[in-house]
């Protein structure tokens, strides 16, 4: 979701709209704040007497409300939004930079061709960009396997496990069980799977990157 939502962003600011640089600006900004800084944030967002709630009281939508960290058939998603919401804009910066490597001239006879936008963009534009999905994809993954300060910081892994993730669980059974050696184990486990599925999805995605 992080990549497709950063890659529709980044088609978005490489056109000609005028504002393009002001939404360029805006959309990578949440990327640079610190992630215990974002949860804090979200974490008053997201209240039960909160802005989010507020705001759908106040547009006529209270039936909406929700105890957005406390539910935790709607928790795990609740974290996985702010997860996008603030590393989208990483994402778009990188497929960017791939965009604005393709020649003008490279679309203009694309056009000629007659190809319409989704043969332009399947043609055109994805082999181009085959680096930088490899390198979102990668990035995200790791990012996602080790994650920790955003999900402490808004659940500490709850409510009833339905947040954690193996960082937490690690920081929980060290620090609060005292269960050194079990931590430490699952800390070689997360090594070993970070280690073991970006080799393989870095390896997958450089064979379609050629075939591209």
């Amino acid at each position: 979701m992080q990549n497709g939502i950063g890659l529709l962003l980044a088609l978005g600011v490489n056109s000609r709209i005028r504002s393009r640089n002001v939404l360029r600006v805006f959309f990578f900004a949440p990327a640079v704040i610190t992630p215990v800084v974002t949860a804090y944030l979200w974490k008053y967002l997201y209240a039960p007497e909160g802005a989010i709630n507020a705001l759908l009281e106040a547009i006529g939508l209270g039936s909406l409300s929700q105890d957005w960290l406390g539910d935790p058939s709607i928790a795990l998603w609740s974290v996985v939004a702010v997860i996008i919401w603030q590393f989208a804009g990483y994402s778009m910066v990188i497929f960017l930079a791939g965009l604005q490597s393709i020649p003008q001239e490279i679309y203009e006879a694309a056009d000629i061709d007659g190809a319409g936008p989704l043969r332009r963009f399947w043609c055109v534009v994805r082999p181009v960009l085959a680096p930088a999905i490899t390198i979102n994809l990668t990035l995200s993954l790791i990012g996602g396997l080790k994650l920790f300060d955003q999900v402490w910081v808004m659940t500490q892994g709850g409510p009833g496990g339905s947040t954690d993730t193996l960082s937490t669980v690690i920081y929980r059974q060290a620090f609060q069980f005292n269960e050194f050696a079990y931590s430490i184990a699952l800390a070689v486990v997360l090594t070993v799977f970070v280690a073991l599925f970006s080799y393989v999805q870095y390896g997958w995605l450089k064979r379609q990157e050629k075939s591209a």
